[in-house]
């Protein structure tokens, strides 16, 4: 899903004019007559989030000035683009100093709109991911943090926040590279620890000999090499969250020591005389099935109902691709920062084929994925040429690079060698066919019917809606272009053509 874009103005013929534009960009378009409509869509529960508000500032009633002081009030922080046909340095000042992040003069031509709201969504972007990456390291990152358009991420946002009002253990479920750390850290920073230590430990990367040493501290001289008193993760933790990643990795010894510290609240630190009493909230996580784990004797039964008590699935990424292209563009404002590249963002696309792919390793994967895109980048924004990797494994996205030349000899004059990359989107109609010459009309008709059975999957009355016409016409044509009962029968609908 792109993002969308509110469009508050009074004037008709001029909201349609901007929509045409925003649409032509590849954004999703809403459009509102008045400043306390733009008001009631941006505060709107359970509503997509509007990414950025276009503004105009003479609105009967309350007019833009009026909007931008009453965004301040309820503190959204929606990016602004105010534009008026009076382009006064009186009114860009005061629009500035309400809030607004540019300002553009009616009539607007495309290729300023175009440039100004990818600079507003960029600024956004990586202003987001740097007070997100402030707060988790301050212990203070909340579910309000992680913006998700997928249900199914708001579900565990909900069962998180529910969970944060407790000290119940909590089991955070989910393939490797979901985000568990975060949801863990969001947990910790809705509750009454938050700003306490937030200690991390990731059970499958610990030395055998050294876990219970690591996990619950030891004295000094409790063994060779113990030339130090070592506090331990639970010590270290005391008063704040303990979160064990990979749970399911923990040796069948150290999980009965587990299991005692969680019932007791204490630990027994090797060589010490007596167990040192703890106040930790402990979350844990896991990428396997503990359950079968349980039947395979590889994990302790008691232990996994102690930890089992407020389980937290994560879907993976494939599952909500919602929240794809506001990751990829938070994840390029916040390396191009980091790189020093001048980058404002991903082009439509591009966007579309990160959408299309299905992460096998999830948000993790597709973070280094821009991030190898943002260093290779030579333009402005991100290009589906940036991830030839990613579409090399999506249908319809044929990117094809040229092989190395041969190596040449050392006193060789060299050139420099032009990359030339093609790329096709396959959600765009080819209005030339293979011999250059216009297609026809029905040609492209039945095309269109045919991407829509399948975007849709078969669900004629959405089908007919979006073409705009009616399900009868739509049976029709589907007749008339041989596009039967077979071709719905891949998505299980039984369909009798009428007339």
């Amino acid at each position: 899903m792109t993002s969308t874009i509110l469009i508050a103005d009074d004037d008709p013929v001029q909201r349609r004019l901007l929509e045409a534009m925003t649409r032509r960009f590849g954004y999703e378009v809403e459009t509102v007559e008045s400043g306390e409509q733009a008001l009631f869509r941006m505060t709107q529960a359970g509503a997509p989030p509007i990414s950025l508000l276009v503004l105009d500032l003479v609105m009967p009633d309350l007019d833009g000035m009026g909007v931008l002081g009453r965004m301040r009030e309820l503190k959204l922080t929606t990016p602004v683009i105010v534009q008026t046909a009076h382009g006064s340095i009186e009114t860009v000042i005061s629009a500035m100093r309400a809030g607004a992040q540019d300002f553009v003069v009616k009539p607007v031509g495309a290729e300023r709109l175009q440039i100004s709201i990818k600079n507003a969504l960029s600024i956004d972007a990586l202003a987001g991911e740097m007070r997100r990456v402030s707060k988790r390291s301050q212990g203070l990152l909340t579910f309000k943090d992680l913006v998700s358009r997928s249900p199914e991420m708001a579900r565990v946002i909900r069962l998180g926040e529910r969970s944060a009002h407790s000290t119940i253990p909590v089991l955070i479920e989910g393939e490797s590279g979901v985000g568990k750390e975060i949801v863990a850290r969001a947990i910790q920073g809705a509750s009454d620890r938050r700003g306490k230590p937030f200690i991390t430990v990731n059970c499958g990367a610990l030395p055998a000999n050294l876990v219970e040493s690591i996990l619950f501290g030891h004295e000094k001289g409790a063994f060779t090499g113990a030339t130090e008193k070592h506090v331990g993760k639970f010590l270290e933790a005391n008063g704040g969250t303990l979160f064990l990643d990979e749970i399911g990795e923990l040796p069948l010894d150290l999980q009965v020591k587990l299991l005692r510290a969680l019932q007791e609240g204490e630990v027994d630190p090797i060589g010490s005389k007596r167990p040192v009493r703890v106040d930790v909230r402990l979350i844990s996580a896991t990428n396997q099935n503990l359950i079968e784990q349980v039947k395979r004797g590889q994990f302790r039964e008691d232990l996994f109902y102690r930890l089992n008590v407020f389980p937290i699935g994560i879907p993976p990424l494939r599952s909500r691709r919602e929240d794809i292209p506001d990751l990829a563009r938070r994840f390029c404002a916040r390396f191009a920062a980091e790189e020093g590249r001048n980058i404002r963002g991903v082009c439509a696309e591009a966007l579309s084929l990160l959408s299309t792919y299905d992460w096998p390793g999830n948000v993790r994967q597709l973070e280094n994925a821009v991030f190898r895109a943002v260093v290779l980048a030579e333009g402005d924004e991100l290009t589906v040429a940036e991830f030839p990797q990613i579409a090399n494994h999506v249908a319809g996205f044929d990117v094809r690079v040229p092989p190395l030349p041969a190596p040449l000899a050392a006193d060789a004059p060299r050139e420099r060698e032009i990359l030339r990359v093609e790329v096709r989107d396959p959600n765009v109609l080819r209005l030339l066919g293979n011999n250059g010459e216009m297609r026809k009309l029905e040609d492209m008709e039945a095309e269109t019917i045919r991407f829509a059975l399948q975007h849709y999957r078969g669900q004629m009355s959405e089908i007919a809606r979006r073409l705009g016409i009616g399900r009868s016409t739509l049976y029709r044509k589907m007749k008339e272009y041989g596009l039967g009962d077979d071709s719905l029968a891949e998505h299980g609908e039984q369909t009798s053509l009428v007339a």
